[in-house]
């Protein structure tokens, strides 16, 4: 049995079993699914997107208290031009109350998302702490005491007023998102987020804007919150700040990490259990301690310790660990019959790509880079090299659009890039790999190299969720295929980038460069950890490459490497172009033999 047919009978068997259950227990059902829209918007935000937030239970207050406003206030009926108590009311206030909420994450995350470390989550206590105390004293929202007389939902002429009716439509919302955010993550912009939490940097020179990623995994949290709002002021008929508070924004962000952060399922695992021990704690301890208190707040939070300490990734990873051993994979999708992404015509072999004037870059009273001249043409290996501390990696940063000139200009493919991003450099046709590797050790090589693809496709949020992406995405998966078979990599497709070797990581950022299809590659050492026949295939790779018509930069410290693949070779010191010539000129150079390669008269002793 597949991991699907399992989702799909587990499914209906609660279908088939929901007319019979307890009210008891289907009251429980419905809190559970309600807390697990929210934390499902967290794991997008915290697990995957890597943004702590603690205020969410205020975009839950925004979603009910909108829509208690619409059904109940005569005037709100009239300005939308209906009668008080029409049935279609509460939609109306769903929709005011997505917007609403969409509104304020969208001001809260343009300022919030700016900070980083520890302030971040201190910022979404902040605003959480604002807004729960704005319910409060806001005399048309009903102050404290709140707004009563919420009516039903109405659907199709059914009025949903029981909790088996209403939670039929709360678990019908919850899987429905759960299947469409499961589409999200499984396509090109599903890799764009998954990068934001370890991997800004690189995803920048992949042409991801992780600064307008980051904002809209913050209003779609905000949207499910607002949502399970909604559907929490239908249910309870009734609603006041309390349910809004911090304390609860903390329990939200508890079911997320203790049913796995990372995992969408994981939230459904978290709310369950967490609703579930705080209904029972308070049964429990009183009958066992003999009187009455918060003794169940004590446990709660001795309980969670435990369960951070010894599961530190959620209970949901175990969990499906062990059901794993019972179930198959399904059949990996076939791409090939997939067509091919467009193309990127290169220029013409000799021409400048890549041109470098006068560049230095100053930090403080450090000079890292002064007046470096240096360009790379179309079918060319051009190596850069130097001593430890020569300035190349900064070098590399600053013709990359990863950090700017101080002053000096930088031209690819004839346009000036001063001033602009990585991703701007990445459109153009650059592509790159890191000193440090940069990858995704969770995700897959093949998911890793789809990632440097990105502005080769174009379908959006709303496409991958409903799955209207396939075709492009099985276009992308073909091509990234194509260039890990190019790169050797082939029999790890589908291991996790982590596990591998690091002179194999550097292959995978080679791949994923080329997934791109750029017209210049830099290449920031990309033979170190290599074992020598490695070297010798990836020296065959440039090569071909460079036969293609590929403008390639190398900056690398294996000398023989350098020598039998380099055109041209530029050599810096302290920042400054001490040499620059063919390999055989570069190698008798006494300035590059003094500052490099063990001085003049140590060459003539050997």
């Amino acid at each position: 049995m597949t991991r699907r047919r399992l989702t799909l009978l587990a499914v209906a068997l609660l279908l088939t079993a929901w007319g019979f259950l307890p009210e008891f227990t289907i009251t429980m059902l419905n809190y559970i699914g309600l807390y697990a829209l929210v934390a499902v918007g967290l794991v997008m935000l915290t697990g995957v997107g890597g943004m702590t937030s603690f205020g969410q239970a205020a975009f839950v207050g925004l979603g009910a208290y909108a829509t208690a406003w619409f059904c109940t206030v005569p005037a709100a009926a009239n300005l939308v031009g209906l009668a008080p108590g029409s049935s279609a009311l509460p939609w109306i206030g769903l929709a005011a109350g997505l917007l609403l909420s969409a509104a304020v994450a969208w001001c809260l995350g343009s300022v919030t998302l700016r900070l980083s470390g520890h302030y971040l989550p201190l910022g979404t206590i902040a605003w959480g702490l604002s807004l729960y105390f704005l319910f409060g004293n806001l005399e048309f929202l009903g102050g404290h005491t709140g707004i009563a007389g919420v009516p039903a939902l109405s659907l199709a002429g059914i009025e949903l007023r029981s909790v088996r009716e209403l939670g039929l439509l709360t678990w019908a919302v919850l899987l429905l998102t759960l299947w469409a955010l499961h589409n999200l993550l499984d396509s090109r912009e599903g890799r764009a987020i998954r990068a934001l939490k370890t991997g800004r940097v690189m995803a920048e020179s992949m042409g991801v804007d992780t600064a307008r990623y980051r904002i809209k995994v913050f209003v779609l949290a905000a949207l499910l919150a607002s949502l399970s709002g909604w559907m929490y002021a239908h249910l309870q008929r009734f609603v006041n700040p309390t349910p809004f508070n911090l304390n609860i924004g903390i329990e939200y962000l508890f079911m997320a990490v203790v049913g796995g952060a990372g995992h969408l399922w994981g939230a459904v695992l978290g709310a369950a259990l967490i609703t579930l021990m705080k209904q029972y704690l308070q049964d429990i301890l009183p009958s066992l301690l003999g009187s009455s208190g918060n003794f169940e707040v004590i446990v709660f939070g001795l309980l969670m310790l435990l369960v951070l300490q010894r599961f530190s990734e959620g209970l949901w990873p175990n969990l499906a660990q062990f059901f794993n051993r019972y179930l198959r994979s399904a059949p990996l999708r076939n791409n090939e019959a997939a067509g091919r992404l467009v193309a990127r015509q290169l220029p013409e072999k000799g021409s400048i790509v890549l041109n470098a004037c006068e560049v230095c870059k100053r930090f403080g009273g450090l000079l890292a880079n002064s007046n470096v001249n240096l360009d790379v043409r179309a079918g060319e290996i051009h190596a850069l090299i130097g001593p430890n501390g020569a300035g190349k990696s900064t070098f590399f940063n600053l013709i990359s659009g990863v950090d700017d000139p101080s002053s000096g200009s930088v031209s690819l493919l004839g346009s000036d890039m001063r001033g602009r991003s990585s991703r701007a450099f990445a459109a153009s046709g650059l592509g790159r790999t890191f000193q440090h590797v940069r990858i995704l050790g969770n995700r897959s090589v093949l998911d890793n190299v789809a990632l440097g693809a990105h502005l080769r496709a174009r379908s959006g949020w709303i496409a991958s969720m409903l799955r209207l992406d396939r075709s492009e995405e099985a276009a992308l998966m073909s091509e990234a295929r194509r260039q890990i078979e190019r790169c050797g990599l082939g029999p790890q497709t589908d291991e996790m980038a982590g596990s591998l070797a690091l002179g194999q990581q550097r292959i995978v950022e080679i791949a994923r460069a080329l997934a791109g299809q750029p017209s210049v590659l830099l290449l920031d050492e990309p033979a170190a950890g290599l074992p020598y026949l490695d070297k010798q295939a990836l020296g065959q790779l440039l090569t071909q490459l460079r036969d293609e018509g590929l403008a390639i930069l190398v900056v690398e410290h294996d000398m023989e490497f350098v020598m039998n693949i380099a055109s041209r070779i530029t050599v810096l010191e302290f920042g400054q172009v001490i040499a620059h010539g063919s390999p055989a000129e570069v190698q008798v150079n006494p300035k590059v033999l003094e500052a490099y390669l063990g001085g003049v008269d140590a060459e003539l002793g050997a």
